[in-house]
This record gives C-alpha cells, sequence and structure tokens, in this order.
C-alpha cells in the first residue's frame, strides 16, 4: 500500500487571479477538489469541481480582469496555452475572430507521488506503456510520475517530450515533479515529431516519455523510438485500445491494419470473404493500460495478441485493477488473453494466426444482427422485425453494431453520427423514405441468409476499398447477387466489375480516380 502526496502550488496560481476571484476562492471549503478557474467576458467566474461547479460572485469579468491575468502569466504559445513558472498550472484562451483573448480557463495542476503502485510491476518490465483515458482522469498525472519513477528510483535516463509544457511546468526550470528526468520543450505542436527523434539521437535516453500522441508522423516517430531499443511511455487520443484498431492515423501505434485478398477456397475453408484484414506489424506500445477512472485501470498485457483477436471479432477481457479507500491494490477481473489465443490457434493455421475476418461465418441461419437506426421509426422497424421472424436487433450503441439503417436523405448530409459509422467502418444502408413498406423490404432482404451475407460482405469490402484504395474481390456469387452487389457499390460512388468464369464469377470493387489520385 502506497501513500499518495498531492502537491499542487495553489497560491500561485491565486495569485494571478483579480482579487474578488481570489477571495472568493479562498473561501471554497472543497479546494482540494478544485480542477478549475473559469474566466468568460461578460459572465460570472466559475469554479468547476468533479461533479459540480460554482459560481464565485454576481459580478460579471470585464476586460480588466481578464487583461490583469495577462500581465500575470507567461507567453501564450499557438497552442493558446500559457503557464506560471516553476508550476504545474495552467492557463487556456479563448479568442475571438480578431485574436483578442476574451475567456480563460484556469486549470489547477497537480503533483501526485504515488499513483503508479497500481502498474508498477508493469513498468519495471521495461516495454512500451501506451495510456488512454477520457480527458482530466488523470493520464498527464500518471505519465508525470512514471517519468520521475523511472529516473530516480530506476536511474535510467529520462527525456520528457513536453509539448504544452503540461508534464513538468511552464518556464525554463522544470518542475520537481519529474525528479531527475530531463525536459525538452517543443516550439510548436507541429514540431512534437522531430523533437521526439531528436530526443534520441542527441540524448541517449533510456526511456522517453510523450503526451498525446496524436498525427501519423508523431506515430511514426514513436515507431522509429521502440525498434531502437528505447522505453516509450506514452498517451494518444483515445479511450479504448478499440479506439486506436478504428483510428487510420494510429492504428501504427498498435501494428497497424491491412487488407490482404485470400484465395476463394481458402475463403470457403475459413468461412470469410475474400478479402481480410491483419496487423501489418509488431505494435510500437507492448502494453496499453486504460484509464477508466483515477482508481481503477483495465491493462492489455499483450497488444500484438489483443488486436489480432479483435480484428477476429473477439474481445478479450483485460485485466482490471482497481486501487480501494485505504490504498490496497486488487485485481477484481483476470485477463482471458491467453485462453482465447490457445482456442484461436486451434482453429486458425499456424501460418494466418493474426489474420482476421471482417465477416462472420455462413450458416444456415446468421447470428442476430445487430442493427443501429439512425433517423428510422423505431415503432415499424421492431414491427416490422417482429412480423418478419428474423434475428435482427435493434441497438442504441453505435460500436456494437453490425450496420447502420438510415434514409437517403440523411445519407447525403453525412451528419456527425453517420460520418463516426463510416469511420468505424461500420456499413450503412438507406432506405428512401421512412415508411413502413420501405421498413419490410429491408428486413426481407435480411432474412434471406444467402443475399444478405453476399451484401453485407460487399458492404464491408466497400469500406475497406475506401480506406485503403485498394480492389477487392468477392466471393463468387449467381449473376442476380452479383447484380446486387454492382447495385450496392454504384450506392457508394465507386465503381466495380465483374470477373471470372462460371461458377467462379465474382464482383471486383475498385477505388474511385479521386481515390487512386490521392495516394
Amino acid at each position: 500500500m502506497t501513500q499518495e502526496e498531492i502537491v499542487d502550488n495553489l497560491e500561485r496560481l491565486l495569485e494571478v487571479l483579480p482579487q474578488f476571484v481570489r477571495e472568493a476562492i479562498e473561501e471554497e471549503p472543497e479546494l482540494p477538489d478544485l480542477i478549475e478557474i473559469v474566466l468568460d467576458l461578460g459572465r460570472p467566474p466559475e469554479a468547476r469541481y468533479p461533479e459540480r461547479f460554482v459560481y464565485l460572485a454576481e459580478a460579471e469579468i470585464n476586460r480588466e480582469h481578464i487583461d490583469t491575468v495577462l500581465k500575470r502569466v507567461g507567453d501564450f504559445g499557438l497552442d493558446n496555452r500559457a503557464g506560471i513558472e516553476r508550476t504545474l498550472h495552467r492557463v487556456s484562451a479563448i479568442r475571438n475572430r480578431q485574436g483578442e483573448i476574451i475567456g480563460l480557463t484556469c486549470r489547477v495542476g497537480r503533483a501526485v507521488f504515488g499513483t503508479i503502485d497500481i502498474i508498477r510491476d508493469v513498468i519495471e518490465t521495461g516495454r512500451s506503456i501506451l495510456l488512454l483515458g477520457r480527458p482530466g482522469v488523470g493520464k498527464t498525472t500518471m505519465l508525470r510520475e512514471v517519468a520521475r519513477v523511472l529516473a530516480d528510483e530506476f536511474l535510467k535516463r529520462v527525456v520528457i517530450v513536453d509539448t504544452s509544457n503540461e508534464i513538468a511546468g511552464d518556464g525554463d526550470i522544470p518542475h520537481p515533479a519529474i525528479g531527475r528526468a530531463r525536459r525538452m520543450q517543443v516550439p510548436r505542436p507541429i514540431d512534437q515529431a522531430a523533437v521526439m527523434i531528436e530526443a534520441v539521437e542527441n540524448h541517449m535516453p533510456e526511456a522517453i516519455v510523450i503526451d498525446e500522441i496524436g498525427t501519423e508522423a508523431e506515430a511514426q516517430a514513436a515507431r522509429t523510438i521502440a525498434e531502437r531499443g528505447v522505453q516509450l511511455i506514452g498517451t494518444a487520443h483515445g479511450v479504448t485500445l478499440d479506439n486506436l484498431v478504428l483510428n487510420p492515423t494510429l492504428s501504427d501505434l498498435i501494428g497497424g491494419i491491412q487488407a490482404v485478398t485470400l484465395g476463394d477456397e481458402e475463403a470457403r475453408r475459413r468461412g470469410t470473404q475474400k478479402t481480410v484484414l491483419e496487423r501489418k506489424a509488431p505494435p510500437t506500445f507492448d502494453v496499453v493500460i486504460e484509464i477508466q477512472s483515477k482508481q481503477r485501470l483495465a491493462i492489455h498485457h499483450d497488444v500484438a495478441q489483443t488486436v489480432d483477436l479483435l480484428l477476429r471479432g473477439v474481445e478479450p477481457r483485460p485485466e482490471i485493477r482497481e486501487r480501494s479507500v485505504g490504498g490496497d491494490i486488487e485485481i477484481v477481473q483476470e485477463s482471458d488473453l491467453e485462453d482465447l489465443v490457445i482456442q484461436s490457434e486451434g482453429s486458425i493455421p499456424r501460418g494466418l494466426a493474426g489474420s482476421i475476418a471482417t465477416a462472420a461465418p455462413k450458416t444456415s441461419m446468421p447470428r442476430s444482427i445487430r442493427v443501429f437506426p439512425y433517423a428510422i421509426s423505431r415503432n415499424r422497424l421492431e414491427k416490422a422485425i417482429s412480423e418478419a421472424g428474423v434475428p435482427v436487433e435493434i441497438i442504441e450503441d453505435l460500436n456494437l453494431a453490425d450496420l447502420v439503417l438510415t434514409l437517403k436523405g440523411q445519407y447525403r448530409k453525412m451528419p456527425k453520427r453517420l460520418r463516426e459509422a463510416e469511420a468505424r467502418g461500420k456499413p450503412v444502408y438507406t432506405l428512401r423514405s421512412n415508411t413502413k413498406t420501405q421498413i419490410q423490404e429491408f428486413i426481407a432482404e435480411l432474412a434471406n441468409d444467402e443475399e444478405s451475407q453476399a451484401m453485407m460482405e460487399a458492404e464491408r469490402a466497400v469500406h475497406q476499398v475506401r480506406l485503403f484504395a485498394k480492389p477487392v474481390d468477392l466471393l463468387p456469387q449467381n449473376a442476380y447477387v452479383r447484380r446486387l452487389q454492382h447495385q450496392l457499390v454504384e450506392r457508394y460512388e465507386l465503381q466495380s466489375t465483374s470477373v471470372g468464369a462460371e461458377p467462379e464469377r465474382r464482383v471486383r470493387i475498385l477505388p474511385g480516380d479521386s481515390m487512386i489520385e490521392g495516394r
């Protein structure tokens, strides 16, 4: 059991605030839980806590109050962030169209010592670790403590690439919370990848700590660092490992995804479509830790095996650890990864381990098809499913959906929810109108097993073509089904052709000219 020690230097943040705001804050009873203070022009000042907010005064913030804070903090960078020298506090600006600052978010920065006992055994292995979690859950705090422990207790040469000065604080002298670790500042956010490489080439680190890997260049820099044998501890934009698998920009962090075309015989034997997804390379990060809350973590100890199973449609349970109120660490869920790997190795040839089908095996009756309706009448959909007696389930979680059902008009507008579905590779079916007849016809199509499986295959293949801009061959079908597949491809403004001779004649989906030119 490790006792946590919190250092926040809160008085330094209060010093930069207007006097009436500072006096109101000092009277607050829950200062240790304070997250941030918000100062917006023409509005009362706010204090924000994990579960609530309070107005600190009735008086509104004016231009003079904003200017008072600006004079007392450091310069704002291109990311609109400034700091208070030798503290971890952050002041972020909101600007109007003319570039004038009209709002400030004053974030309380705390150094928490003793937080990594929950993952100390993982850090000791020397493997590269990626931390994921929603904003405010404590990723940067844990990253800072990891850097200190690696430098002070494990006596490693540690370099922090600190793009926003959030890890080691503002100013040229880093905050004591990072211990012996060295800090490299980044002139502009766009230079982060270059500074990562510079750190390796110039300063011979044994470990590099980096916050917020968010671009393809940064992902490639991270791979370069890991391949040189340097332990990499970082965070990325995403909440779960699944997010990275579906993110074409950051998927390289977990090995990258590529489309592979199988022969007809192999596709039939495995019960999949001809084009499957595989992991391209070893993951940059060996371990992924999802920070679910400040006291609860989900740990994927073997990212390579986990990604392989995820692409196969199997969701392994991660190991889940919790810290009790008394500080004790408990494993509340054991990982089932090892058992799943053993089971899968018995069903897939060793040479194809890691190759994952993107379609469910063909059976006489498919498993329940999970439909996510968008702008579709739920009552009519439920009635059509009931009348047809088909295994179709309406769900509200897009992550769990097999397909999305919407209207053509909605698809043309491409609202955020549909853009998200396409980004995640979810097949999107469209109806001309929200009528009972249209919905019944769609359900009837799903009821035809062979036909629906073929159309599902075509939908998935369309998304693979869009993602990789490479042709995809579907499984052989009769002339009627091929015509339906051609029509589906046309809806997505792609090209298709039929190749081969009967009975092996099949549809080949081609990328559009613009997609080819863009590669």
